[in-house]
């Protein structure tokens, strides 16, 4: 390899792992929360129901007559969206303090 190409190649790095690392970090942003993002939702207070890494899906839910169970929490049925989720994955989003924002899920039976 030549002396130039070597030279070449070492300006070229940093420019490519900055760019890199900026495409991996915004695809997960997008992937994490497109469909509530695209839809604009807000929550009967008029917040918008998500942001950046405020939104969780769960795959393993159990129910009660009255709501779901994550991880110990009671999530209410009727604290829902009027939305049901394309995934059909109950998902939460969240305030910055842990406070529910928004719930979309299907109620078991519907």
């Amino acid at each position: 390899m030549s002396r130039t190409l070597f030279r070449s190649l070492l300006a070229f790095a940093p420019a490519l792992l900055v760019s890199t690392t900026v495409l991996v970090s915004t695809t997960g942003t997008f992937a994490h929360d497109s469909w509530i993002n695209r839809g604009g939702f807000k929550n009967t207070a008029g917040e918008w129901c998500c942001g950046d890494y405020d939104c969780k899906s769960y795959t393993r839910t159990s129910s009660t007559a009255t709501g779901w169970m994550i991880e110990g929490e009671l999530v209410p049925f009727d604290e829902a969206m009027p939305v049901a989720p394309p995934d059909g994955q109950l998902t939460i989003c969240r305030r910055p303090d842990g406070t529910r924002r928004c719930v979309f899920g299907l109620k078991p039976g519907l």
